[in-house]
């Protein structure tokens, strides 16, 4: 009876988000408003670098140079999520689990860089970040297209153990005489930079770190959680299991555009630890162009900033169609639905991302994702989506004197095409998805945080997120995810 009673409500309970996450963090803003910070920064960093609370010392634990020749930082987050149980008459080896859980993830990151070469017109920058991703995620990752915790490495047995994450040449070469100032982060040292230059990365990195940025839905570390809110989720970018490459990426910067190309290695398998180094006949190819204008025009403030980043992707890898599986598996010679068992080289996938954010006032800010893919060839490096339309916002907490505390709010929506469903729903098993069976809906997820700066670089964060039909099935759900984050700049 409790079951059923706590299904009923999920709906309307999710219907007020929003008022529940004011609710819940008004004693913790009173509690705070008898300190408020000193010229505190207003807005949040650039997501998803890190390092904007790295150049102001009230935001991070320790002093940082933006002198020196040398950069070290680190940051920690820890996330506890938990679920009650749901309606599920069936459940199958990927699902997400039915009964109640509750999980913890930890990520560790330390980031060095040393500047070899620091003229502003032609700068080099060698960059090394070590990390270690501990804990696991609810249902071990498994379950939803797009799961609720971004830190989670999708193979819980790799542990623990430090590995580099990214080390990577960076050069700068100036293409005009006009010099700006520029932010240092983890990704680029230098303070003054051309306005009109070309750069250029190359090394092992996370294809985020460049493409698909998005200053609102970007970071796990002080924004939204899930995996198809930071990113766009039919944007199937090369990575590893862990989610970095090797791979090379040109920049070209302007005034109020930008345009980038990245060629990356594929993994060898869906999913999988090991990359395909043999770029003629694996690798992903990624292009972007962004616009830095007002999305409103005369509807807005002329100084409310605005950008638009139009994305497209093509992998080539030793990948297998849906259709093929299911035809196999109906012809009676496969004993189940296995697209591993027909794989082949030469395969392309493709899509194509749209990405928009716009100010709106100084506090308020919205931001918009769609993405598509073909569909037909199986989901290899990232999550199981084939279409996403994502809208959502954020509010500074300065009308009541939180200038760097955040409230956000977001809904997404994902989709399979018809072939990718027909392998779910005959008992194919993705990487991630698979109950056994399948009655398909769209998978809708509503997601709020409260961020809360406590000091310095500490932050706390309460976040909520209601699925509706997990892994695309109208027969289980829906389900709430509840989670508490810290977050600690060092």
């Amino acid at each position: 009876m409790t079951s059923i009673l706590l299904h009923r409500l999920q709906k309307p309970l999710a219907a007020c988000l929003p008022l529940l996450l004011m609710l819940t963090v008004r004693p913790l803003i009173a509690q705070f408003q008898a300190h408020p910070e000193a010229a505190a920064h207003s807005t949040l960093p650039d997501a998803p670098r890190p390092s904007t609370a790295a150049s102001h010392p009230n935001l991070t634990i320790f002093p940082h140079s933006d002198s020196s020749r040398f950069f070290i930082a680190g940051q920690a987050n820890i996330i506890f999520q938990a679920h009650g149980p749901f309606h599920s008459p069936y459940q199958g080896v990927n699902s997400l689990e039915s009964r109640g859980e509750y999980k913890t993830s930890l990520l560790g990151t330390l980031f060095l860089g040393m500047q070899l070469r620091r003229d502003p017109k032609s700068s080099t920058d060698i960059l090394l970040n070590v990390e270690s991703s501990g804990g696991r995620g609810i249902s071990e990752a498994l379950g939803l297209a797009g799961f609720t915790n971004l830190d989670v490495v999708r193979n819980p047995n790799l542990g623990s153990t430090p590995y580099i994450a990214r080390v990577q040449l960076h050069q700068t070469i100036g293409l005009g005489s006009k010099i700006i100032d520029a932010e240092r982060t983890p990704f680029s040292l230098s303070t003054k930079v051309p306005e009109r230059r070309l750069e250029l990365h190359i090394g092992s990195m996370s294809m985020p770190d460049y493409f698909d940025i998005n200053s609102i839905g970007s970071d796990s570390h002080l924004q939204f959680l899930n995996w198809t809110v930071d990113n766009n989720g039919a944007w199937d970018y090369a990575a590893d299991t862990r989610g970095y490459t090797y791979a090379a990426v040109a920049e070209y910067i302007d005034k109020d555009w930008s345009a980038r190309y990245g060629i990356a290695l594929m993994p060898t398998v869906a999913n999988g630890v090991d990359l395909d180094w043999n770029l003629r006949r694996a690798s992903g190819q990624n292009m972007e162009v962004e616009l830095r204008k007002s999305l409103l025009g005369p509807l807005v403030s002329p100084d409310r900033k605005g950008t638009i980043r139009i994305l497209g992707f093509v992998n080539h890898a030793r990948m297998g169609l849906y259709r093929d599986a299911v035809n196999a598996y109906l012809a009676g010679a496969d004993p189940k639905p296995d697209i591993q068992l027909h794989e082949r080289y030469g395969e392309v996938k493709y899509g194509f991302g749209l990405n928009a954010e716009q100010e709106l006032t100084p506090d308020l800010r919205i931001f918009t994702r769609l993405g598509w893919n073909e569909g037909q060839h199986e989901s290899f490096a990232y999550t199981e989506v084939d279409q996403t339309i994502e809208f959502g916002s954020d509010y500074s907490g300065h009308g009541w004197s939180r200038p760097n505390d955040k409230l956000g709010l977001t809904f997404v929506s994902n989709a399979i095409k018809k072939d990718h469903q027909n392998y779910l729903r005959l008992g194919g098993l993705g990487f991630l998805l698979g109950d056994g069976k399948l009655n398909y809906a769209r998978e809708n997820i509503l997601e709020g945080y409260y961020n809360l700066h406590a000091w310095r670089g500490v932050y706390y964060a309460l976040d909520t997120q209601f699925i509706d039909h997990p892994g695309y099935n109208k027969d289980r759900g829906p389900v709430l995810v509840e989670a508490i984050r810290m977050h600690v700049d060092f």
